[in-house]
């Protein structure tokens, strides 16, 4: 099979594979695709061509370099020229009280905390093809590992990032979240080591208009931007009006109160005419339009294909906490096989 060809050649081209490792691999992408109840070792040696320990000592593999072998698979597939990092936290329902870091985490679906585990998924959008494949993923500490390292959740998901910005940086230096990273720790730690994020504030953000003043060579700067933005009455002769399907969109630069920076802002309105439900995008980036924030940000969604299939199962170890690798590499390996039907239905 095509996925099975394209796995293989992303696997040799990580250094340092021995043959038996190569086979153990291969056997457990099938299983993950092929087992549909819950995965576990028990049901992978049942299941698989090795034994049980075979596939635990596979996991404990701690210097397979994930981010080199997703990046090939990537490389062939992503072909536009605009790509960034999306990222997303994934709940994972699990018992038990021996798994590392297990804690309460919230849960979109739910709508609240619940025990369990978490993942961080890190793919890379292609914004000119919509498309989105996983880099790799890192399991989040509980509240206790992270009281004990002096950080907190925001804190710790920026440190992860930074540690890995030599890999994320040459595939692309622009980091896309939600609304939760909205946040002066998370910005601004990733602006100072050279990465742009877009994100989406909160609607009573406070943001400030760009002075019109000019240097008038007299003492004194002039002021550094004019009035707070009233979304309610917006200055449409400040904004530039971008043409879309449903609603209005305007981009501008603004000052933001919370970063004590300047972004780059598109405010989208619903089709309707209220503007109590406006929407604002942002990217750190000031010279990105508003339209291009919107598309990078909207994008983003398509990370979700692996949110959605990994809360479906449970990660199989309970030795090790970075086993969430498994999990995503897994649904990467499905949206491969299902590569060209998704093309078609695409050019429909």
């Amino acid at each position: 099979m095509q996925y099975q060809s394209e796995c293989l050649s992303a696997l040799k081209s990580v250094a340092n594979i021995h043959k038996p490792f190569e086979k153990a691999f291969m056997d457990t992408m099938k299983l993950f695709m092929a087992i549909p109840d819950r995965i576990n070792f028990l049901q992978l040696g049942r299941y698989g061509c090795f034994s049980e320990q075979t596939y635990r000592n596979l996991f404990e593999h701690e210097t397979f370099d994930w981010f080199a072998f997703n990046g090939s698979i990537i490389s062939k597939h992503l072909t536009g020229k605009r790509k960034a990092i999306a990222i997303d936290p994934s709940y994972i329902p699990k018992s038990g009280k021996k798994t590392p870091w297990i804690g309460y985490f919230w849960s979109g679906c739910a709508g609240e905390y619940k025990r369990g585990l978490e993942i961080m998924g890190i793919g890379i959008i292609d914004i000119d093809n919509h498309e989105c494949m996983t880099l790799g993923s890192i399991q989040t500490p509980d509240c206790k590992t992270l009281d004990n390292m002096d950080k907190n959740l925001v804190d710790w998901y920026s440190c992860y990032l930074i540690s890995r910005k030599d890999k994320l940086q040459s595939i692309s230096k622009t980091v896309v979240a939600d609304a939760f990273f909205s946040k002066e720790t998370f910005v601004t730690p990733m602006c100072e080591n050279g990465f742009h994020v877009i994100s989406r504030f909160r609607n009573d953000v406070v943001l400030y208009y760009p002075t019109l003043e000019k240097k008038t060579g007299k003492r004194g700067h002039p002021k550094w931007f004019d009035g707070r933005i009233d979304f309610a009455n917006l200055d449409l002769t400040r904004c530039k009006e971008y043409e879309v399907n449903k609603g209005k969109l305007y981009g501008l630069r603004v000052y933001a109160k919370a970063f004590k920076r300047y972004v780059s802002l598109a405010i989208w309105y619903p089709m309707d005419g209220r503007t109590d439900k406006w929407q604002l995008y942002f990217s750190t980036d000031d010279s990105m339009d508003g339209r291009e924030v919107l598309d990078y940000y909207r994008t983003m969604f398509q990370l979700e294909f692996f949110r959605v299939a990994s809360s479906m199962q449970e990660s199989p170890t309970a030795s090790h906490p970075t086993s969430g690798n498994w999990i995503f590499t897994s649904m990467h390996r499905s949206q491969l096989s299902t590569w060209p039907k998704r093309h078609v239905r695409g050019s429909e």
